[in-house]
């Protein structure tokens, strides 16, 4: 007598993907995607830990963008925003750097707006940055 196929298919159990079971769990977390990519900075990390968190889509230094042109036509200046966050169609420069840096950064993005005004970017200063490490204890999350 032939057996009979069950109609619906049987859910498996959290652990049938064949891992082995013991008293330590030997399967992954999910990756973030923060945890998947090498950042330049810390900041830039704990950053993207925080978009992680709330689910922002993001992606790291997707695109550059020529400021600065030579009298043959060679670009002499390039500006790589951090972060772009196509939800938004935001891209994101993070500067914790001294100032000095912070003026050098202003500049480009200035320049971005004059020759690309469609494009929105906006620069996350210091001060931002500290006041979100410190709302969201991102103290610990260091990279």
């Amino acid at each position: 007598m032939a057996k009979k196929k069950d109609p619906a298919p049987k859910k498996k159990a959290p652990n049938a993907g064949g891992a082995p079971v013991s008293g330590k769990s030997s399967t992954k977390a999910p990756s973030i995607k923060s945890d998947t990519v090498e950042f330049a900075h810390a900041s830039e990390r704990q950053f993207a830990q925080l978009l992680d968190f709330y689910q922002i889509d993001w992606d790291y230094e997707p695109r550059s963008f020529d400021l600065e042109w030579d009298g043959d036509g060679l670009v002499t200046q390039r500006f790589t925003p951090d972060f772009y966050l196509p939800q938004y169609d935001l891209f994101i420069e993070i500067t914790t750097l001294n100032q000095k840096l912070v003026t050098k950064k202003n500049r480009k993005v200035r320049r971005l707006r004059e020759l690309y005004p469609e494009i929105n970017c906006k620069i996350f200063y210091q001060r931002d940055y500290l006041s979100l490490v410190k709302k969201y204890g991102l103290e610990d999350m260091a990279g």
